[in-house]
């Protein structure tokens, strides 16, 4: 009976260290290394493009110098839904970061349209001089903040071009074709002045279309054509260069302003500076894509230059004209336009 006794007590002391010292280290393995680490989903319409780039340097970044307190998730190609749904997710915090080109933005503020004027850049190093200006990028990523967005970072993509069914040989053949755009009035206006019709529509619904027939083609730029293999649907590309298309990168000002401190400068700065350290990346990329595209069976021709003369005479009158009733966008588009010229 002693005996037993004895190895009762044993027992019991034992599992009472058991039990107190799980309540000392943590009611788990996880939980005694520490907190679990705050989850940062980043969010994106396209895959393998300089987007898609940035969110993986910039998870990376945030990873590493929060020393693992910060753990990124990226979803490219929509998978958190259709690109209104990204931005709403990102202004309400279930998503903590979009990248994509601004105008998708003009739902928030009509302002971020101001850098895709038709006839605002000439070249993609005056473009890269603008973007970079502190002018304007203060401007652009300053104007969600009253919407929930925090302005993270602003990048190139490049000169727009048009995607078409049918091979285009002069500024005539794009009467009455269905453009697909973004829904920006600049990009609207631009495809009725080139004598097309707009059709705005979100991204994953453009290559069906164009299989179907529903459109004609599309405006965008040469690393989208690739990247979403387009050339299932058509191989003709007409080089406009107009308008230029940045991609904006927009962190949930919500999330960012819960952040302690320290965080908050991390996520800050590391937006920053890879938004800074990608750009020879996306112009290597950007270059590469058009030998990309004709080694698939793609089609690149330019507009007589007379006809480019042409158009865009008609179209970089686009911005001032449809912002004359609108001040605040009379304002931005004035800015940008002033700090091109300067750079020039």
């Amino acid at each position: 009976m002693v005996g037993t006794r004895k190895t009762l007590a044993l027992a019991l002391g034992a599992a009472f260290f058991v039990f107190t010292g799980s309540i000392v280290g943590g009611l788990s393995p996880a939980s005694a290394q520490g907190t679990a680490p705050i989850v940062m989903k980043l969010s994106t319409a396209t895959i393998n493009d300089t987007q898609h780039e940035w969110l993986k340097r910039y998870a990376a970044a945030v990873e590493k110098d929060s020393g693992g307190r910060i753990k990124g998730e990226i979803y490219p190609a929509s998978q958190l839904g259709a690109i209104p749904r990204q931005i709403e997710g990102t202004q309400f915090g279930s998503i903590q970061g979009w990248s994509g080109p601004p105008e998708f933005l003009v739902g928030v503020d009509e302002r971020y349209e101001a850098l895709s004027a038709p006839g605002l850049f000439s070249s993609r190093s005056q473009y890269q001089r603008t973007i970079d200006d502190p002018v304007v990028r203060d401007l652009i990523l300053g104007l969600g903040a009253n919407k929930g967005l925090y302005g993270a970072g602003i990048y190139p993509i490049g000169p727009s071009s048009i995607i078409t069914r049918k091979q285009i040989h002069a500024l005539a053949d794009f009467s009455g074709l269905k453009i697909r755009v973004l829904a920006s009035p600049f990009q609207l206006e631009l495809i009725k002045r080139m004598g097309g019709s707009p059709v705005a529509m979100t991204l994953g619904d453009v290559l069906p279309a164009l299989q179907q027939g529903a459109i004609d083609g599309s405006l965008t730029t040469m690393t989208q054509y690739t990247t979403l293999h387009y050339i299932d649907a058509a191989k003709y590309v007409t080089r406009t260069g107009q308008p230029y298309v940045s991609s904006i990168s927009v962190l949930s000002k919500k999330w960012v302003d819960g952040l302690p401190p320290d965080l908050q400068k991390i996520v800050r700065d590391d937006a920053a500076k890879v938004s800074t350290d990608i750009v020879p990346f996306i112009n290597q990329f950007f270059d590469a894509q058009e030998k990309v595209w004709t080694d698939q069976g793609g089609v690149v021709t330019d507009l007589p230059k007379a006809d480019q003369e042409t158009m865009l005479a008609k179209v970089s009158s686009i911005a001032d004209d449809l912002s004359k009733s609108k001040p605040d966008l009379n304002a931005a588009v004035k800015v940008v336009f002033a700090e091109a010229a300067k750079n020039k």
